[in-house]
């Protein structure tokens, strides 16, 4: 495959920023209902039910999208590949936007959230365009964006909502997916689509292959999993909490929390940076033990606003972490096979994160906020375990396989060499 990064290695500033806005927007259109579901229940005539399966179309339409479609950034011309998702997001937005009836919503729903998988398209696109010393901070960066359109999606679209009612964020986020599609298709430069080009079904076999072959996603999805299964724990109740006493939100006011937790986004770069400079390992441990760390002041904010906000800015730093961290560790195994890789990765963590939604609803009826804590103090624990297990592991293959050993694993050394 060709690959063709800038002159000098080092990444434009100015393209990492298209880059990153770019992940935001697509991810945030999967996000823009959940706020509106009684708006557009009324508007298109339609029951609480169906209506809630707007939330579950978009759930399920972008765990296809991962599974079947990240994986052609390694089979597929990747500038092509991302511009025509971006295309392709922007229109089934506009059939969102004009939808006459709840199934032409729910269907265009889906296919909007099967292609905006073209943000993890564009996230190893810009790990393979930044030179190996930078990446860290390339792909923390890229991932803030798409951490801030997943967490302030709800906020934009309640604001949209009540200056021209639940269409109108539909509409705009039409207009500015077609034109990240035109700035992509301008800015980016051409990658990848040459040389040997595997069937798609040997792809998407290959794709499941790379949980058997590489040790290192196995132990780094399941911590991406178990990290933002916990991290949906929170995200899921808190609405649970906010519109009961003592606080007694509005849905508007509790939209704006979201404000909070891109606090805690912002510091991906942070992590980012760490990683680039050898503590990649460190950033693990450190965002895994802050993982569980902030279920406790999470805990006290049930009647107490300045632990909770301190606990949910403490939780998000630490999902970053772990899941930047993970991604710099994977990046750097399989260049030709970054997008099979990306999407395996993000497929793990994305059916933990599921999970985690769905296991709240069930505890929080049973257990209420102390049940809620006890979940994610669990899944937390559960990430800090899978951490030191891998580190346990790395070092004894290290340990049994001098560095001059041929037949060491890879996925083993490049961790091992990250200290």
């Amino acid at each position: 495959m060709t690959t063709r990064s800038h002159p000098g290695g080092a990444l434009p500033r100015g393209l990492l920023l298209l880059m990153s806005t770019a992940t935001g927007l697509a991810v945030a259109g999967n996000y823009f209902a959940q706020p509106l579901l009684d708006l557009i229940a009324r508007e298109l005539a339609i029951g609480t039910s169906l209506a809630a399966l707007v939330v579950t179309a978009a759930q399920g339409g972008y765990a296809l999208g991962l599974v079947l479609l990240v994986p052609l950034g390694d089979l597929l011309e990747r500038r092509r590949l991302a511009v025509s998702l971006y295309a392709a997001t922007a229109l089934f937005l506009l059939v969102s936007a004009a939808a006459p009836n709840g199934t032409v919503l729910l269907a265009s729903t889906a296919l909007t959230a099967l292609t905006s998988v073209g943000a993890q398209v564009v996230v190893p696109f810009a790990a393979t365009l930044a030179a190996p010393a930078e990446r860290g901070r390339v792909v923390g960066t890229v991932m803030t964006g798409l951490m801030l359109g997943l967490l302030l999606a709800r906020t934009a679209s309640g604001a949209l909502s009540e200056l021209g009612g639940w269409r109108t964020v539909y509409w705009v986020s039409a207009i500015l997916m077609a034109l990240m599609a035109v700035l992509l298709h301008r800015f980016l430069p051409r990658l990848g689509g040459g040389g040997e080009r595997p069937s798609y079904p040997g792809l998407l076999r290959s794709t499941a292959a790379m949980f058997r072959y590489e040790p290192l996603l196995r132990w780094r999805a399941g911590m991406a999993a178990l990290s933002l299964a916990s991290f949906s724990v929170l995200w899921t109740a808190l609405t649970f909490l906010l519109v009961r006493a003592p606080y007694g939100w509005s849905e508007s006011a509790i939209g704006l929390f979201g404000l909070v937790g891109a606090a805690g986004a912002l510091t991906a770069t942070v992590a980012g940076r760490l990683a680039d400079r050898g503590h990649v390992q460190r950033v693990s441990g450190a965002g895994a033990l802050l993982l569980l760390a902030s279920w406790p002041l999470i805990a006290a904010g049930a009647d107490a606003l300045a632990w909770l906000l301190a606990g949910v800015i403490v939780l998000d730093l630490a999902h970053q972490a772990v899941l930047n961290s993970g991604q710099n560790v994977l990046y750097a195994l399989r260049p030709e096979a970054r997008n099979r890789i990306n999407s395996a990765f993000m497929t793990s963590m994305f059916l933990g994160g599921a999970a985690g939604s769905a296991l709240t609803s069930a505890v929080w009826v049973h257990g209420g906020w102390t049940g809620v804590c006890a979940l994610g103090t669990a899944l937390s624990a559960g990430t800090v375990v899978l951490w030191v297990l891998e580190r346990l592991t790395v070092r004894r293959a290290a340990a049994a396989k001098p560095e001059s050993d041929p037949t060491r694993v890879p996925a083993l050394t490049a961790t091992a060499e990250g200290e």
